[in-house]
């Protein structure tokens, strides 16, 4: 019996798990948002928040704590700047999780991960992004196109 028992095995080694674990965190913090199946996403939410709870109390000893589970300065370093200051006044529940479907192929069930006070600040750049690509198409439909001036050769 499985009494006890906690977290899910993802048919992976312990060491893999942990390094799967790791890397989804730090795409995590780095993105904000990520898309990947619904069971690792219940599995990443409990291993990133405790992260983040750890990061929001600010001390160096904290942060060597941190560093010893993401490995990543750069991302460690963002977390403390600018994540702590977005989710600072939150008292838990950091992340979202949105399930997508299934996926073609195999039929995982999908989801997208995605840290909560960043919802907004994502849609917007989505939305900058689009507004630039109908702005190049735009461009590219009013460019007139100049006629080919015929130079009539002579015969010698």
């Amino acid at each position: 019996m499985r009494h006890g028992v906690r977290g899910r095995k993802l048919n992976r080694t312990s060491s893999h798990r942990l390094a799967l674990m790791r890397n989804l965190s730090i795409s995590l913090l780095k993105h904000k948002r990520i898309s990947t199946t619904l069971a690792k996403a219940k599995e990443l939410r409990s291993f990133v928040e405790p992260i983040i709870t750890k990061a929001i109390k600010g001390d160096l000893h904290r942060q060597k704590l941190i560093m010893q589970d993401l490995k990543d300065k750069p991302v460690v370093k963002e977390l403390f700047a600018d994540i702590t200051s977005t989710i600072g006044d939150r008292k838990g529940g950091y992340t979202r999780i949105v399930r997508l479907g299934r996926r073609r192929g195999d039929a995982a069930e999908m989801a997208i991960i995605e840290l909560v006070d960043y919802n907004a600040i994502i849609n917007e750049e989505k939305k900058a992004s689009q507004d630039q690509k109908e702005a190049k198409k735009e461009s590219k439909k009013n460019a007139k196109v100049e006629d080919a001036k015929v130079i009539e050769e002579s015969k010698a």
